[in-house]
Order: C-alpha cells, then structure tokens, then sequence
C-alpha cells in the first residue's frame, strides 16, 4: 500500500488535488439551490455576516479572512523550519492544506455571490478577476528557494492592497448598479364563467 502512495509525484498529487477541487465545485453549485441556504452552511469563522448577509458580502469579507488565515500557517512552518526549510518534506504540508480546504470553504460565498450579482456582467467579472487573484496570492505564499525573510514578509504582504481595491471597486459597482427585478408573473387568464 504505501508503495502505491509513494509512486505519486508532486505533479500527480497536484493534478489529483485540482480534479478533486473542481468535482467538489461542481457538487457544491449543483447542492446549492439558492444563496440562502448557501450561506446557512458557511463557516461563521471565515464569514461572521453570512447569518445575515448577503452572498456578496460573505465572499467578499471571506477573501481577506482565508488569505490571513493561510498566511499565518505558512509563517509558523517558517518559523519553525526556516525560510530553506519550510517547504522541504512534509513541512509545508499545514500550509497545502490550509489552501485545500479554504479553496473548498469559498466555493458556496463564491458561488453565492455569482447568483446574486448575476444581473450585472461588469460585478460578475470583477468578482472572478478578485477570485482568480485570490487563487493565485495563495500559490504564492511558499517562498522562493533563496528568498530572504524580510523581503518575504513584505511579499505575502502585498495582496492584502489588491484584496482592498478590487473590493472596494465590486461595492461601488454594487451599490451603483439597480437591484435585479424579479421576473414579472404572468397575468392570468380569465375564462368566461360558464352558465
């Protein structure tokens, strides 16, 4: 058995990873029939509004929230381990999984979110430029073979000014955008009574 295990490399292990990611998307938008119920599941810990906000707020205060939660991880096996080692072995393995299952929490705000705003192409596009963003600080958290402690902190430091301005900008388009109209009933029919 453990000759199985060992016979994935990092590539497969990554690839597993995504595939595993996205089937869970999947199931999470296909479970989720609208925002409400969502956000009934969300984590309290990464979302404290989402008891009573809306699905744009809860992605959008989670963004920030999951980023320093991950952040903090990763400066621990830093730490401990040292800049060099912190990534050697099985030491980043707390930080990996901080981003697995925050990648994993975000899925219901996110797409909770989406629903909402879907009324407005400029919000949903800004909302998936925000989240690409996001993806990509937290890839970012390992350091770089060489990289100096200092010039590191500053480094993990830095999404926290796009975080802002891209959240600050989707707020303004939400506030400025009208509020999405619910479809109109059908007027019914009137058949003549019958004698």
């Amino acid at each position: 058995m453990d000759a199985f295990f060992a016979s994935f490399d990092a590539s497969g292990k990554n690839l597993m990873r995504q595939r595993l990611w996205i089937a869970l998307v999947l199931v999470g938008v296909a479970l989720a029939p609208h925002a409400a119920s969502a956000l009934d599941k969300v984590n309290p810990y990464i979302c404290p509004t989402a008891a009573k906000g809306s699905g744009l707020d809860c992605f959008l205060e989670a963004v920030p929230q999951t980023y320093t939660m991950c952040r903090e991880i990763k400066s621990i096996e830093i730490i401990e381990y040292g800049m060099d080692g912190a990534q050697q072995g099985v030491n980043g393995a707390k930080t990996e999984s901080c981003i697995d299952k925050h990648k994993l929490s975000m899925v219901l705000p996110y797409q909770a979110a989406l629903r909402e705003e879907a009324h407005s192409k400029e919000i949903i596009e800004s909302l998936r430029r925000l989240h690409d963003f996001w993806l990509d600080s937290l890839a970012k958290l390992m350091p770089a073979a060489g990289e100096a402690g200092e010039s590191y902190k500053l480094r993990v430091n830095v999404p926290y000014a796009g975080f802002a301005q891209q959240i600050g900008a989707i707020r303004s388009l939400a506030a400025a955008a009208p509020a999405a109209k619910p479809a109109a009933k059908p007027v019914p029919k009137h058949k003549p009574a019958s004698p």
